[in-house]
């Protein structure tokens, strides 16, 4: 691409500036080859014109804005010096964002103020994510290394570098504080808490207070943190480099010492440090040169609690602490000893001096030794030794010399502790290493220590060089991509420089080894041996006493002097002599260790600072040189590194006035140039630094391409398209997944974007602006012609004005008169109009009272007519009837005299001998007859059999098909209860309103004649009941005020009542899941204990079912083992066992009570049996006489019954069985018609009794009195036939009257239970119509599933009628064909009677056995408990044979298994049972917690069993709902309230197992859900993504999470729930904090993504959150709450889309965003990045204004949403309408053990 292009008008470029060091500037006119100079813009207006330097090299150019504050700095489309810088500024000034990524480098700038971006929920938020998902943080390193450590299995190392007040330490510290957080340790050792406690110990020791920094490191420092193969945190080990010991002795202004002996000083008043002789730190030379002692925001008091605090955590007791507070006195003593000068070359000490004098005293050594030899050295030759004194300066340098060795052998004795706490027994698998060094440096005046620090970075430099260049190439190698060396600066020609032989380090190890070596002579040799052979090494001009190092960050000039003493490190042999004639312990200790000193760890050389003067007679050790220590502990670093994988922090040092939030750019670019992180830039600039998936590209620059372009293949499409918009194809590379960019080129796409859109918006406006113009046009047009059609009206107006005139006035006037005269008519007219209508109104209103009360009069009196008609005719008729009587009586008597005159004549008997023979014939005719009838009844009743067994097949062949059907609806059988409870009450309605009916009648005539006073007295009360109900009205109203005051004030009380409730209940379950957690550790320590001492078992089922089986004692066969199982229950349940032991006594003595009243009715009961039996027989006999009759009346019955059935049928077609229906007036005429025929056969009866006593009395005087008779044969017979005619008539009748009767009754029975069944029917028909009202009022989407849901509970409900119409009618069947046999055998008996003339012969009838109900218990012995819990729970599986159960039923089991324990009054069995229960619920529940399915199995179960216990417990509050049946099976001998609170603890942990469950399957799905996918294209932009997020530690999975994924998961959450039959409340509640889990991570994301904070990604969000409010509304579950908690999401989605730009935009941001905190908020708005470069971003002054409104907020300062949070779980009791008694176990089950009671 032509420069040309680039650079062409408006073309934004950065120029060079001294105090910016780049400004930005815009092109205004193009730039030609070969033009000199540039004509710029600034951003303030001025015109300048840049000269361009002689090789014409043009200024970089600048990013396009939408590519400004990108997270990595890699993202940029040009990479070089000023866009970093401008990115860093803008990240760090305006979105107050101080961590950026520049490829592998963090970079982090340090705030100088406190930020909430450490707490434990940005750890949470952190942990599991990859590097690039999140914005750049510490964490995310920490993270990455963490992640890299677990899955590569390699060491690994944070490299974390800056020079002074750059942040080092606290970055370090919080490294270490997030590895402790997320790994944790193994054991009770808390590893994590020691590695955290040194933290403070080190800063106190080696930190201080400089110019640049309150908290600075003055050494560096490496501590490897050790994990085991579980990666937990199980020790670390630290290893130190070059402490500042000269800072002991010697502070600058506005400096301080180390921090420990200002913390000593503060607290020189406790009565523990009375001893030392401490005081303020003003009074010790050693803390008071600075000046400025104190430290703002800092007590030092507090501090050194908190470092004795550490100290006592890592082992070092009070004893020691002591010692090393002594050691740290004696030097700030040590330093107050002043030492006189006496003449020119000797110094004196007073030995009475009071410092000196305390220093000896705490120190333990002789004073005047001590004071001898700080003024006296001793001198050694060849032949003798002596000793001579010292001038004051050598003094002086001698002591500082003495308190900077002691110092320096305290820090290492301490560091050697720390990693002494620090170590464990365990092996260590893999390390993560954290070195905290210094950065480059240069000053004014560097020295030796500046020197070892630049070496010490220019090897990490070369190690950081090779790093990221191995990285790039494995990039490239991976895509397939060519690859072409990339140059880079390679500082080895430095290094050799510094370290090689006859380097600088050797020449000065040689200098320091010679007699009269000197630091002018060392300079002289280094300007003779690189000043021409080395091109980074040079000789000042101006000086023969220093040397310049060209470094790879910068050119340094070091000075000589002191480097050949500080390289020695001398300290006065005498006085290390005299410290160890002391019997301070820790002192002796301190100085016989070895003499080379070496860090704790073993490799990390602690150095000084020494300004003393070289002297040949003092002792120098025979250790290395500093140098050569440093070089070598270095090589060993480097060693180390090069053996792990590095991850870079680079922190950065924004202005020296520790200002917070300002970037000094010229400090910023120096140290970017030093830490290297331009180096990365321009190593990636080098190649191709862009890289975008095809994916990405693809949706960025759709607008670039035609329509034929836009492939399904996207990787095609953008191989297609590529060529044509940039021609060079040197400019980018295409990979297996990316295409590869050189620098520039995606700003180049973005301006051919930009121009696309802008020559887009341009036609929109050009064809806008044309239809605006036009419709001007026409609008003025139009009024040109309007203005010269009212000009040209106006001027024939005026000249008809004048002709008008005269016209006028006659017009007004008559105008006016006729308006006057109207107006006078009309007001007239209204009059009347008034009066009519009020007249004709008043006059309707008397009509009408007029109307109303004849109509009133003439219902009254046709009511009293008919009533005194009514009571006339019931006189007249009684009289008739009376009268009828009377005279049919006396008649009767007439005929019955003159009968008896008649019979005594011959003609009688002769007549009466004529009809006895026709009567003969008669009988024998109707006894043939009878014949054929009782052959008939034969074939009938074996056709009724043939039909009742086709019956009974169709019958059973039906009960199969409804047994099918029985399993998928014996989960809705709760409505068997409820159903019977109706039909006993209608039963009992319908007999009271029977009974009722009858008591009407009666009281209707009371009531009549009471009606005409009750209205009169109505009528009076009317009146005061009005005036009462005023009253009670103005009283209702004050009461109504009162009582909503009241309510709310009670309201109020509730929700505060209810919220402290919450938080209880919140604090109880975080304890019980504690102590669960708790229980669990111990039993991991159980477990690894039994491993250790049994290493044979090394399979982890053995130590579980170990662990299970001291838990239970339900599993044990011996009573050992049964003891211990009770022994280790909990206290609740021993408490419970010896009440009910106390029980014991008196409920044997009531048991001997009741069994002695049981024997003595079981006795009254047989005499009953006896005399009952007797009775029977009777009635037997009776009975067989009464078959006749009942064979007459059959027919009759017969044919009724079905006339009824018929009617029936078509009431209940119709659907009304109401008094008055078909069905009700053929009963009534039934009834009545039954009751006539009963009437009239007594009436019979008495008449053909008196005749039959009449004859048998004849008979029997003729037969006295006349034995010889002439009665003929025929005679007698006749006689015969006619006794036995009459006495089966009457033995008939009677018979038939009782079969009247009987059926009678039955058809009563049967028809209330039809009105029964109507009424239900009603009943059913008006839910329909109510629920077809509901559904109607539903939306249109809702009503659907709402009518299926509906339809499906009534398909359920009619399933369960008809099973139980199947269990009646199949027991009706057996009952009918047990009476069938008996009247098949009656029938035989009979036929057999009457064929043999005798009425004597009884059938032999059959009792039928009374069916066993069953009393819903399960018996299980004991040896097959164990079985039943290792089937029910152990090896139980949801899926597979739970699906088809019942839901619930191993709850049901056990519970019925209990109650038969409660029946049999064993407490041990019940007690063993539950405690076996509940262990093998919590084993399962160890095993496979992470099993949703298990869980919310177990869950429901769980809550079922507690349920169980609380519906059957007996008490009020649950048995209210209960049915008779469900109430006779409540438990009689035991209170398991105890063990209810016990399942109830068990259920919440099983509850907040599942929600657990719950969010590591949703965890994962969230965020690429929620706020990755783009669910709408089209809408998302896309951007560069950088390095980061290409080379992120986990790979993309090719199934991404999506919206609709999550759907289904929680679809999947909700099936399973509702299948296992978990209470709706539960249900509600877990599906709540699903959608709180879902907003907590999509939040937490949202609020830690730049990239995600976006216009755009705001209404993909709320698609999102609309898609979950249709699933809500699609399961029923709005009312749930879950939809409250989406509002924090719904509010930060509106936050992005709203308008943020005045006043009134930030008050309706504060009143809209009531769910967000005030930091959620401010966060938000800092993070929002425009996708596209037509948004603006929110600018600062809108946030303060935004900050300024939310200011009066009292709120938590909480940025991220508590994600662990689960809400308070409660178990409501939830009725069970399943019967005991009707529970069925599958044989699938194996449970052929269990016997049903």
């Amino acid at each position: 691409m032509a420069a040309s292009e680039l650079y062409s008008k408006h073309a934004r470029v950065w120029i060079p500036d001294q105090a910016e060091v780049w400004r930005p500037a815009d092109l205004l006119r193009d730039y030609a080859p070969g033009d000199a100079s540039l004509l710029l813009q600034l951003e303030d207006g001025t015109e300048l014109e840049h000269k361009l330097p002689k090789d014409h090299c043009l200024p970089p150019l600048r990013n396009p804005d939408i590519l400004v504050g990108e997270n990595d700095l890699t993202a940029l489309s040009y990479l070089h010096e000023p866009a970093v810088l401008h990115n860093l500024r803008v990240r760090f000034i305006d979105s107050r964002l101080i961590y950026t990524y520049c490829g592998i480098v963090l970079v982090a700038i340090n705030p100088y103020e406190s930020l909430r971006i450490y707490g434990s929920d940005i750890i949470n938020a952190y942990s599991g994510q990859n590097m690039g998902d999140m914005d750049p943080h510490i964490f995310a390193v920490a993270e990455e290394a963490y992640k890299q450590m677990a899955r590569d299995e390699k060491n690994q190392s944070i490299i974390v570098s800056g020079e002074s007040g750059a942040g080092k330490t606290v970055s370090a510290k919080y490294t270490m504080r997030y590895f402790a957080t997320v790994s944790g340790s193994s054991g009770e050792t808390n590893i994590e808490e020691r590695v955290l406690a040194s933290s403070p110990i080190m800063e106190a020791i080696g930190n201080a207070k400089t110019t640049r920094n309150d908290n600075s490191s003055r050494f560096g420092k490496y501590i490897e943190i050790g994990f085991d193969r579980k990666y937990q945190m199980i020790g670390a080990n630290m290893r130190t480099y070059l402490l500042e010991k000269s800072r002991v002795v010697f502070q600058a202004s506005e400096e301080r010492n180390y921090h420990i002996f200002y913390q000593l000083c503060a607290c020189s008043h406790a009565p523990e440090f009375k001893d030392l002789k401490l005081g303020r730190a003003d009074d010790f030379h050693f803390t008071n040169q600075g000046k400025n002692l104190v430290i703002d925001a800092v007590d030092d008091e507090k501090e050194m609690k908190s470092t004795r605090k550490a100290l006592t955590m890592l082992g070092i007791d009070e004893a020691q602490q002591m010692g090393l507070f002594r050691i740290l006195a004696g030097v700030l003593h040590l330093g107050n000893v002043e030492i006189r000068p006496r003449g020119a070359d000797s110094s004196t000490v007073c030995p009475d001096s009071p410092p000196l004098l305390t220093f000896c005293e705490v120190m333990g050594v002789p004073v005047q030794e001590m004071s001898h030899w700080l003024c006296h050295r001793k001198l050694k030759t060849a032949s003798e030794t002596y000793n001579k004194p010292m001038s004051g300066v050598q003094a002086l340098t001698g002591r500082d010399a003495l308190a900077k060795h002691v110092y320096a052998r305290l820090f290492s004795w301490i560091v050697a502790r720390i990693n002494a706490a620090l170590q464990n027994a365990g092996k260590r698998h893999a390390f993560i290493g954290v070195l905290d060094i210094y950065g480059f440096e240069t000053f004014e005046v560097n020295s030796f220590e500046q020197f070892c620090i630049n070496y010490a970075n220019e090897k990490l430099q070369q190690q950081f060089n090779l790093h990221v260049f191995k990285l790039e190439q494995e990039e490239y190698m991976k895509e397939d991509i060519p690859w072409t060396l990339i140059d880079f600066h390679d500082n080895q020609p430095c290094i050799s420089l510094i370290e090689a032989k006859m380097g600088i380090l050797d020449l000065l190890d040689e200098e320091c080894r010679m007699p009269k070596g000197s630091d002018g002579s060392w300079a002289q040799k280094l300007y003779s041996t690189h000043g021409k052979s080395s091109a980074h090494f040079q000789k000042p001009r101006m000086s023969n006493t220093a040397f310049i190092v060209l470094h790879f960050a910068d050119q340094v000039e070091y000075e000589c002097e002191g480097f050949l003493e500080k390289n020695k490190d001398t300290v006065n042999a005498e006085q290390i002599s005299v410290l160890r004639s002391s019997k301070f312990e820790l002192l002796l200790e301190l100085l016989e260790e070895e003499e080379e000193c070496v860090s704790a760890a073993g490799g990390g050389p602690v150095h000084t600072r020494l300004k003393t003067a070289r002297s040949s007679t003092q002792l120098t050790h025979t250790r290395k040189s500093v140098g050569l220590q440093f070089r070598n502990s270095l090589h060993l670093l480097m060693e180390t590194l090069n053996t792990t994988a590095a991850h870079y922090v680079r922190c950065i040092k924004p202005n020296d006035q520790k200002a917070p939030f300002t970037l000094d750019p010229v400090r910023a670019v120096q140290q970017l140039r030093a830490c290297g992180v331009l180096e990365t830039i321009r190593i990636s600039a080098a190649g191709f630094p862009t890289r975008w998936t095809y994916q990405e590209f693809f949706t960025r620059y759709r607008v670039l391409m035609k329509q034929a372009d836009a492939l399904p293949d996207r990787k095609v499409a953008c191989r297609k398209i590529l060529p044509q918009l940039v021609k060079d194809e040197d400019k980018y590379q295409f990979g297996k997944s990316k295409i590869f960019f050189r620098a520039g080129q995606v700003a180049y796409l973005e301006k051919l974007r930009s121009d696309r859109l802008r020559a887009a918006c341009i036609r929109i406006q050009k064809t806008i602006r044309c239809w605006l113009q036009r419709k001007k046009y026409l609008r003025m047009r139009r009024a040109a012609v309007t203005i010269q059609r009212y000009v040209r009206g106006h001027q024939a107006r005026r000249l008809a004005l004048f002709l008008r005139h005269s016209r006028a006035a006659v017009v007004i006037q008559k105008y006016q008169r006729m308006w006057a005269a109207r107006r006078k008519f009309q007001r007239k007219r209204a009059v009347a109009l008034l009066l009519q209508r009020l007249y004709r109104g008043y006059a309707a209103r008397r009509e009408h009272q007029r109307m109303l009360y004849e109509h009133k009069v003439c219902l009254l009196q046709r009511w009293v007519k008919g009533w005194r008609a009514r009571v006339r005719y019931r006189r007249v008729r009684a009289a008739v009837v009376l009268l009828q009587s009377c005279v049919r009586c006396m008649l009767a008597r007439r005929e019955l005299k003159r009968l008896r005159v008649e019979a005594r004549s011959v003609e009688h008997f002769k007549k009466l001998n004529v009809g006895m023979e026709n009567k003969i014939m008669q009988l024998q005719r109707r006894i043939d007859e009878q014949h054929k009838e009782n052959r008939v009844l034969g074939e009938k009743l074996n056709a009724l059999e043939a039909s009742h067994t086709s019956e009974r097949e169709r019958l059973i062949g039906q009960l199969d098909r409804l047994k099918g059907i029985e399993e998928n609806s014996r989960s809705q059988l709760d409505r068997v209860s409820c159903l019977e409870a109706e039909l006993e009450a209608s039963r009992q309605e319908l007999e009271s309103s029977r009974q009722e009916r009858l008591e009407d009648q009666q009281r209707a005539q009371v009531d009549r004649d009471a009606l005409g006073q009750q209205v009169a007295e109505q009528n009076k009360q009317n009146v005061l009941l009005k005036s009462e109900k005023e009253e009670l009205n103005r009283l209702i109203v004050e009461l109504e005020r009162k009582a909503e005051e009241r309510e709310k004030a009670h309201e109020g009380n509730i929700q505060q009542l209810q919220s402290e409730l919450n938080e209880e209940r919140c604090r109880y379950q975080n304890l019980l899941s504690e102590h669960h957690k708790l229980e669990e550790r111990h039993n991991n320590l159980k477990e690894q204990n039994a491993s250790r001492a049994s290493p044979q078992r090394k399979d982890s089922t053995s130590s579980l079912a170990a662990s299970d089986s001291t838990l239970s004692s339900g599993f044990g066969e011996g009573e050992e083992d049964r003891k211990k199982g009770e022994g280790s229950s909990t206290g609740r349940d021993m408490s419970l066992l010896l009440t009910l032991q106390k029980k014991v006594t008196e409920l044997e003595r009531d048991k001997h009570n009741l069994q002695n009243e049981l024997d003595s009715r079981e006795t009254s009961k047989a005499k009953d049996e006896e005399e009952f039996k007797k009775t029977l027989l009777s009635e037997l006999d009776q009975e067989g006489l009464k078959r006749q009759e009942l064979e007459s009346a059959n027919r009759k019955l017969k044919r009724d019954l079905s006339e009824l059935r018929e009617a029936l049928s078509q009431s209940a077609g119709s659907g009304t069985a109401a008094p008055g229906s078909p069905a009700y007036n053929v009963l009534l005429e039934q009834l009545s018609s039954a009751n006539e025929e009963l009437e009239l056969r007594k009436e019979e009866v008495l008449i053909l009794r008196s005749q039959l006593v009449g004859l048998e009395t004849q008979k029997n005087k003729e037969s006295d009195n006349s034995a010889n008779s002439s009665r003929s044969l025929t005679l007698d017979i006749h006689e015969l036939n006619e006794d036995g005619e009459l006495w089966m008539a009457n033995e008939g009748l009677k018979e038939t009257n009782t079969l009247l009767l009987s059926q009678l009754q039955s058809m009563t029975e049967e028809v209330e239970s039809l009105r029964s069944e109507l009424q239900r029917a009603l009943q059913e028909r008006d839910q329909q119509q109510e629920l077809l009202t509901q559904s109607l009022q539903l939306p249109q989407d809702a009503r659907i599933p709402a009518s299926l849901q509906h339809e499906i509970s009534r398909l359920t409900k009619h399933n369960l009628e008809l099973v139980e119409q199947a269990e009646r009618q199949d027991k009706v069947l057996r009952k009918l064909k047990k009476q069938l046999k008996v009247y098949m055998k009656r029938a035989g008996d009979g036929e057999m009677a009457l064929e043999l003339g005798s009425v004597d012969g009884l059938p032999k009838l059959t009792l039928p056995r009374k069916e066993r109900d069953c009393r819903g218990m399960l018996v299980c012995k004991r040896e097959d408990e164990s079985r039943l819990l290792k089937i029910l729970i152990t090896e139980m599986r949801p899926r597979g044979v739970a699906v088809s159960m019942v839901p619930s039923l191993p709850a049901y089991i056990l519970f019925m298994c209990l109650r038969h324990a409660d029946f049999s009054n064993d407490d041990q069995r019940a007690t063993k049972l539950l405690n076996s229960t509940i262990n093998s619920i919590k084993g399962v529940m160890k095993r496979k917690g992470d099993d949703f399915e298990m869980v919310s199995f177990w869950l429901a179960n769980t809550c079922c069993f507690l349920h169980c216990l609380e519906q059957y417990s007996g008490e009020e509050i649950y048995t209210k709902h209960n049915t008779p049946q469900q109430n006779e099976h409540c438990l009689v001998n035991f209170d398991l309230a105890d063990y209810r609170q016990v399942l109830c603890d068990l259920a919440i942990q099983i509850y907040q197992q599942l929600i657990k469950c719950v969010e590591d399957i949703l965890q994962p799905m969230i965020v690429p859900g929620m706020l990755e996918q783009d669910s709408i294209p089209g809408v998302l932009g896309v951007k560069a993504t950088g390095m980061r997020k290409r080379m992120c530690s986990m790979t993309e999975e090719s199934g991404a999470a999506t919206l609709d994924s999550i759907l289904r998961t929680l679809s999947g959450f909700h099936a399973l729930l509702q299948q296992h039959g978990t209470p709706p409340q539960l249900l509600r509640l877990a599906v709540k904090q699903q959608f709180y889990i879902i907003c907590a991570a999509t939040l937490n994301n949202l609020l830690l993504r730049k990239d995600m904070c976006s216009w755009s990604k705001g209404l993909q969000i709320r698609y999102n959150v609309c898609q979950l409010e249709d699933w809500l509304q699609d399961k029923g579950l709005l009312n749930s709450g879950a939809r409250e908690m989406l509002e924090p999401l719904i509010q930060a989605a509106q936050l992005l889309q709203v308008k943020k730009k005045s006043q009134e935009d930030a008050q309706a941001i504060a009143s809209m965003c009531t769910a967000l905190t005030a930091a959620q908020i401010v966060k938000i708005l800092n993070l929002y990045t425009p996708v596209n470069e037509f948004e603006e971003r929110v600018s600062s002054t809108f946030i303060k204004t935004i900050e300024a409104c939310l200011q009066p907020r009292k709120e938590s300062s909480q940025l991220l949403m508590e994600t662990k949070n689960i809400f308070a779980v409660t178990f409501p009791f939830h009725h069970s309408s399943v019967a005991l008694e009707t529970i069925l176990i599958p044989n699938s089950l194996n449970l052929g053990f269990l016997t049903r009671v």
